[in-house]
């Protein structure tokens, strides 16, 4: 039979809240009862020669396996282990070198008790999570992380909802304290990123994308506008820059330049264009990311830099390139 709860808009939205604000609490509590097993968990996975193997069962196991992930992307080698597999074969992923991080709530759970013989036999480092620290899994650990909750906030206070999201952020604060500790880099980060947009956005540095060498458009002082238009339409790039004798910028002549030069009336065929020009044109950096060039094109409103490298004119990029390149 359905609940009437569905008829009650205002009840529903109470509910929710009322979901929240049990998982919020159950999150804060964990972290007031975070002690010094949480360094010494650190230092047992930095000081580690092989990988974390994280491992949990039903709804465990699903928050298990994100850990794994969120330390495998961050700079920690790490798997999840499915602790019914690893009694039938999958245990021999585990070496000496290896630190197990066994997750469940109650600390009983018989699939992972029934492994940690097997652990121990081999040498690996034991971390277990548990809201339990007495259980037969926390008592067994060479280290024990704290993810106990009051209650679930299944109005039950059965369905793992207030335990799994604590263990969750546990694994979380866990990962990024050994980032920290790592020194892991965005760029680091973008190594281990290096598919769809956040890898693009990481990996792609100007000097990747831009335009350089003869498909660089580049005028002298001296030339006229008519010199501007026609090396604009043999490069294809909608602007050129203007340099002096020695190749040191002086500024860039675009399409609006030419507008506003022909609303003034000039000569074309003989205007020099250092009369028309833009000085002082917005450039970036050739080892700057992709990514900060669209920001600055964003900001300054222009759809084309100019790319210098320790002060030298090397190329031109456009808010095209980086779009076709997918940092956009």
């Amino acid at each position: 039979m359905q609940s009437k709860l569905l008829s009650q808009p205002d009840a529903v939205l109470a509910l929710a809240r009322e979901v929240l604000a049990i998982e919020a609490d159950a999150i804060r509590g964990v972290a007031e009862r975070l002690d010094h097993q949480l360094g010494q968990a650190l230092h047992m996975i930095l000081n580690c020669k092989g990988r974390v193997v994280v491992a949990g069962i039903g709804k465990s196991g699903h928050i298990g396996r994100k850990i794994a992930a969120t330390l495998a992307s961050t700079g920690t080698p790490a798997f999840f282990m499915h602790p019914a597999e690893a009694a039938h074969g999958d245990l021999g992923m585990i070496t000496a070198d290896d630190v197990v991080l066994a997750i469940s709530n109650s600390g009983e759970v018989d699939e992972l008790v029934t492994l940690l013989p097997a652990i121990k036999r081999k040498g690996s480092s034991l971390i277990a999570m548990t809201g339990k620290p007495a259980s037969t899994l926390g008592q067994a650990a060479d280290v024990h992380l704290d993810a106990g909750v009051e209650k679930e906030a299944c109005s039950l206070n059965l369905a793992p909802t207030a335990s799994t999201t604590a263990a969750l952020a546990l694994g979380d604060a866990l990962a990024v304290c050994l980032l920290e500790a790592r020194g892991f880099s965005r760029d680091d980060f973008a190594l281990s990123h290096p598919g769809g947009s956040l890898g693009r956005r990481l990996l792609v540095h100007v000097r990747d994308v831009m335009h350089q060498g003869d498909a660089l458009p580049i005028i002298k002082r001296g030339a006229t506008v008519h010199d501007a238009l026609f090396e604009i339409t043999r490069k294809g790039l909608g602007m050129t820059a203007v340099v002096e004798d020695d190749g040191a910028l002086l500024g860039v002549f675009t399409d609006g330049d030419l507008r506003r030069a022909l609303d003034h009336d000039v000569d074309i065929k003989r205007a020099a264009i250092e009369t028309v020009m833009t000085r002082n044109p917005k450039t970036i950096e050739a080892g700057c990311l992709g990514v900060e060039a669209v920001q600055m094109m964003e900001v300054s409103k222009v759809y084309v830099l100019l790319v210098l490298d320790e002060g030298r004119l090397v190329g031109a990029i456009r808010m095209h390139d980086l779009l076709h390149a997918g940092v956009v």
